[in-house]
């Protein structure tokens, strides 16, 4: 079986690649990754002289390239990670993110099609789309993002990622090609990027520089263990149904400076060397972004009836894990 993996230096798509290649012996993987400031290779260095895989350096905005990595690797499948995907980025150049997560889009989805239209190859080979639950805007204070909800994107991040979305259903729709998408809530783990929340409050208690809360704090997310996650894209690949969407979400909503004060309460308890004994004492408020959304929540049912997916373990068995990942790292 081969499969190519877009975006399989980021966070999630690496952790991915790990997951797939452990898992599925048989599994030849490609990795398409254009190796942004978000990227990381480094961290797939296990499986870097693997003959099971592969990677190319390729922007996926470079129609031509993905056409000849498409039609050279002859792929049975692929799994869509490739994306820009920080908020605060986008607000700042909204260009990038046009480019990155719809025009990149399009033309993996298309050569992909043209692919299997020209060399025979079985119509059913499966497209997953990966996608994030920002494209359906902010919940009150009740309720949860279902695979119904409308969307509702307020950002150029997720307004580009819901475009994303309605391309790939269109091609189910217009082709009948078989695709999925998924829409996660906020992942977290080992290996995140720097600029993300988790990442953001370990390195700045440890260097003891103040640490960021927008507005009051009050802002709820629903965190997803990346592990978790990976399980989720697997199933949903293997036995998800054609033209579908699964959302996927942890169980754990935790509002901004919850989560907070918790990671500061694990380091006190790691590392003993916050200000005056804590790691609070760091924390420091600012000017909230625009557009920020309230809160969002997944009801995962759908996936965890259809397809058996359960979240393992607990979300502070996994943050303290992550944490001392992060401990570890910034202390190198």
């Amino acid at each position: 079986m081969h499969i190519i993996i877009t975006g399989g230096a980021g966070f999630i798509g690496s952790n991915l690649i790990l997951h797939l290649m452990d898992t599925y012996p048989d599994y030849h993987i490609l990795n398409l990754d254009k190796l942004s400031y978000a990227s990381d290779p480094a961290y797939l260095k296990r499986v870097e002289n693997n003959a099971r895989y592969n990677f190319l350096h390729l922007d996926l905005v470079n129609r031509k390239m993905v056409r000849d990595a498409i039609r050279d690797f002859k792929p049975d499948g692929i799994f869509h990670l490739a994306a820009e995907s920080h908020v605060d980025n986008s607000i700042d150049g909204p260009e990038p993110f046009v480019m990155s997560n719809v025009v990149a889009t399009f033309n993996i989805l298309e050569e992909f099609r043209q692919y299997q239209t020209g060399s025979g190859k079985p119509g059913d080979a499966r497209f997953l789309h990966v996608s994030t639950d920002e494209v359906y805007g902010s919940l009150g204070p009740g309720g949860f993002f279902t695979e119904k909800s409308p969307y509702a994107p307020n950002s150029p991040y997720s307004a580009t990622k819901a475009g994303s979305d309605f391309l790939v259903r269109s091609y189910y729709h217009t082709y009948s090609m078989n695709v999925i998408t998924t829409n996660c809530s906020n992942n977290y783990g080992p290996h995140q990027h720097d600029e993300k929340l988790i990442p953001t409050v370990i390195r700045s208690a440890l260097r003891h520089e103040p640490i960021p809360i927008y507005g009051k704090g009050d802002n709820i997310r629903d965190w997803l263990y990346v592990e978790d996650h990976c399980r989720a894209l697997d199933l949903a690949f293997h036995d998800g149904k054609a033209g579908e969407t699964y959302v996927i979400g942890g169980h754990n909503e935790w509002k901004n400076i919850d989560l907070v004060r918790q990671i500061c309460r694990i380091m006190n308890a790691v590392t003993g060397e916050g200000p005056e004994g804590d790691y609070q004492n760091l924390m420091s408020f600012t000017a909230d972004r625009p557009g920020h959304d309230q809160r969002y929540a997944i009801d995962p049912s759908r996936i965890e009836s259809e397809l058996g997916w359960r979240p393992t373990g607990t979300f502070l068995n996994h943050l303290e894990n992550t944490v001392r990942w992060y401990i570890d790292r910034y202390k190198e």
